[in-house]
């Protein structure tokens, strides 16, 4: 059965909300939090997402779709060089999530394992618009030829440290600061140029 327009506003208004509960709470936002934050009722929220692992899940893949429209918007971009796009690619956080504290994600794999299953398997996934971008780098000459899918192995692994641990709050780095060091790293590596 197909969502109704009204619907999928309703669904987009209380993702958007989570995420800010998200950000002023962390994992341990309500639903009391949610609803104040909508000005709605939770059986309002409850008539669109049965409970907080439905919700959660639901925001994971909302996040991971925004991602890839922007990277879609990057592709598409041809202002930008290839080597451009694969760093803003690679570095994509939509300017409405820039925000958000990412940094405690580590706490997702021992609270919510079946949430923390859900980023580990959008972060594994999507990759072919990066991979195609990657290739058409190397057959430019602009960047050096190496094995794609070492390449993508570092992403991913680095990435899912970020969720696994706390690195990021350790290091006292945001996610977006931490995806930008790893991008860096990645593309530039560690030796310092002349």
């Amino acid at each position: 059965m197909k969502e109704s327009i009204q619907e999928q506003k309703l669904q987009q208004k209380i993702l958007e909300g989570t995420i800010e509960a998200f950000n002023q709470k962390g994992l341990k936002f309500t639903m009391d939090d949610l609803a104040g934050i909508l000005g709605m009722s939770k059986k309002t929220i409850y008539t669109v997402f049965s409970d907080k692992n439905s919700l959660f899940l639901s925001m994971v893949d909302y996040l991971f779709d925004t991602i890839k429209e922007s990277e879609r918007a990057i592709l598409e971009n041809e202002a930008l060089s290839t080597v451009e796009k694969i760093r803003a690619i690679l570095g994509v956080m939509p300017d409405s999530y820039k925000d958000i504290n990412f940094a405690k994600l580590y706490l997702l794999k021992e609270k919510y394992p079946e949430i923390y299953t859900r980023v580990e398997q959008r972060l594994e996934g999507g990759w072919e618009m990066t991979m195609g971008l990657l290739e058409q780098g190397i057959k430019e000459g602009c960047i050096r030829p190496v094995n794609l899918s070492i390449f993508k192995l570092m992403m991913e692994a680095a990435l899912e440290q970020f969720f696994q641990r706390d690195i990021l709050v350790n290091s006292g780095l945001s996610y977006t600061e931490g995806l930008s060091e790893v991008v860096g790293i990645l593309l530039d590596g560690i030796e310092k140029k002349a």
